[in-house]
């Protein structure tokens, strides 16, 4: 008999008589108001959420309905594809397929080879492919893939300058075999996003790197005058970070249907997971380029629950196909992120195991070592986790007491990266003020982590930020820009916890650049303590008006300082020169 489970959702609850009668006997006060909106969410989730000041409770309720048999039919799991030695007939000649390189090659960014190969059966599956790069002692294996027409792709991201060779790996005789040399460039560019030290972030060539993200899910899935609205408005604001979904949302406010999807249509309308949609990744693409142009790290998530297309529920072999395609074509870009899920627990389909198969294949699969993550509805993920780089959390409240604990049990940096929304929503999590957005930014940054913003404005058609992009009307944008200057300022460009009172947060560099921040507190004056051997400067910062006022003079000891009695307000200590 197979009985509900953690991952059973909510809906094959209430479908099944006994369960359903359970339920509305246990909690009918919950079932009438969120009932259609939560359907798809996982049963162990949904009770621990809304019974969430009574989690014994939730634990005997579930602990019922584990007991109880599910009758929801399950779908059958289709079986891995395997690639055929026998592709190609002996009678093709092996290595005689053309290969191309793209004729700019520059440490750091994407160099393309393209080899001219076999159209026949469906190459999407049929073929495996990878390259294997070499310079002096170090190797690097790249996986390719099918971009249709007979072109077979591999794109690289050299970690290095200099002279580079190559050779193709491939069941397909045309192609395996290939060889070539050359060369690399030094270049510009910064290079990829990779963990600093512990708990921060710098580029590849070293240069601090400060996560300040924004959230528009669904911007790739609008019409194209909106993208470019969209991008016109990113490039010009303080945000160099931007979680966006490959696979389109169905969500509040965001009911639209996109003209072009990840897998291509079968005749019968459903989709062919074997086969990708070329056009949207060609799209896709372009948007990343444009994307890192401007500075900014595109934080790609590859599943979500929200979802009325059946992409949440493919089954093992056709999420790992999807994966493994999706990461050899983007990641040689050097502005990309991977987030395995957005809430992945509301992911009913996929048990803990699957999230670290899937993790592993990222990993393995991507060869210039991307940022990793998955992010959360209620429980955090395992970012213990070897392949996870940095914790990506969903919290909102307690901000600088939660990042430290974080920073300590994980050893790694965490990005808040959904702290709430700035917005005027029908929804609790859509419509805080621009002020409390801006305090959880200043109390996850002085605590040594990272926030990232969102903006959920009702707007005519439906057409609001954090799902589809437009225009930024919030009042939190030029205050988190603020926030990022005063960051900017600091000895080493980062924040890290330094000894705080209880009713303050204190952060920055020790003995070096001290900020003292009193969020929602308004106290008229300050006696601020300066550590002994440090001579400062005195800041008082209004972290809302966005002004600075210097006190007159050099400081020691003990010092009162005078406050203007308002929230949202520092005090900023910095070295003097001897």
């Amino acid at each position: 008999m197979k009985t509900f489970n953690n991952c059973s959702t909510l809906g094959h609850a209430m479908d099944n008589p006994e369960s359903r009668e359970f339920l509305e006997k246990e909690i009918p006060d919950v079932l009438g108001t969120v009932l259609d909106q939560m359907r798809i969410f996982p049963i162990g989730a949904f009770l621990k959420f809304v019974l969430r000041a009574e989690p014994d409770r939730a634990t005997e309720l579930l602990e019922t309905l584990y007991s109880m048999e599910d009758q929801t039919p399950q779908p059958v799991e289709p079986a891995p594809i395997e690639t055929r030695p026998d592709y190609e007939s002996e009678a093709v000649e092996g290595a005689s397929a053309s290969l191309t390189i793209d004729s700019v090659r520059e440490k750091n960014r994407p160099v393309g080879l393209e080899l001219t190969g076999p159209t026949h059966g469906n190459p999407f599956v049929d073929v495996e492919f990878t390259a294997v790069f070499r310079k002096d002692q170090a190797s690097v294996t790249v996986g390719g893939f099918y971009d249709g027409q007979g072109k077979y792709k591999v794109r690289f991201l050299p970690p290095a300058a200099g002279p580079w060779t190559v050779e193709i790996t491939s069941n397909a005789r045309s192609l395996h075999g290939v060889r070539a040399e050359f060369d690399v460039a030094d270049g510009s560019s910064r290079g990829p996003v990779r963990v600093s030290g512990t708990h921060h972030f710098a580029y590849a060539d070293g240069t601090p790197y400060n996560p300040s993200g924004t959230t528009v899910y669904a911007w790739t899935h609008q019409d194209d005058p909106l993208q470019e609205q969209t991008l016109t408005e990113l490039v010009r604001s303080p945000f160099n970070k931007l979680r966006m979904c490959l696979f389109p949302k169905d969500y509040l406010y965001n009911k639209n249907e996109p003209e072009r999807f990840v897998f291509e249509r079968s005749s019968d309308g459903s989709w062919d997971t074997t086969r990708f949609d070329l056009g949207y990744f060609a799209k896709l693409e372009e948007r990343i380029q444009q994307l890192d142009a401007a500075g900014i790290e595109a934080d790609l998530i590859l599943f979500h629950p929200y979802d009325r297309w059946g992409f949440s529920n493919l089954g093992k072999a056709a999420d790992d196909r999807y994966v493994k395609y999706v990461v050899r074509r983007l990641a040689a870009y050097p502005n990309v992120w991977w987030s395995l899920a957005n809430e992945y627990d509301l992911v009913a389909s996929k048990q803990p195991e699957d999230w670290q198969r899937i993790g592993k294949l990222v990993a393995t699969e991507d060869h210039a070592n991307h940022l990793v993550s998955n992010h959360n509805w209620m429980e955090l993920f395992d970012f213990d986790l070897e392949w996870v780089t940095h914790c990506s959390i969903q919290t909102g409240e307690h901000l600088a007491e939660k990042v430290g604990a974080w920073r300590r049990k994980y050893a790694k940096p965490v990005v808040i990266d959904e702290c709430g929304y700035e917005g005027n929503l029908d929804q609790g999590w859509g419509s805080l003020t621009a002020q409390e957005l801006v305090r959880r930014f200043w109390e996850a940054t002085i605590a040594g982590g990272y926030a990232t913003h969102g903006e959920t404005y009702y707007s005519p058609g439906d057409i609001i930020w954090w799902a589809k992009g437009g225009k930024l009307i919030g009042e939190s944008p030029a205050r988190i820009e603020f926030l990022n200057r005063v960051v900017a300022e600091s000895p080493t460009k980062r924040l890290d916890p330094l000894p705080s009172d209880w009713d303050s947060i204190c952060g920055g560099v020790e003995n070096e650049y001290i900020l003292v921040y009193f969020g929602a507190g308004q106290p008229a004056f300050r006696n601020i303590i300066i550590p002994a051997g440090m001579r400062a400067h005195i800041d008082v910062i209004d972290t809302w008006d966005m002004t600075i006022d210097e006190l007159p003079g050099t400081f020691e000891g003990t010092v009162r300082v005078d406050l203007p009695g308002r929230p949202y307000t520092a005090v900023r200590l910095r070295r003097a020169a001897a």
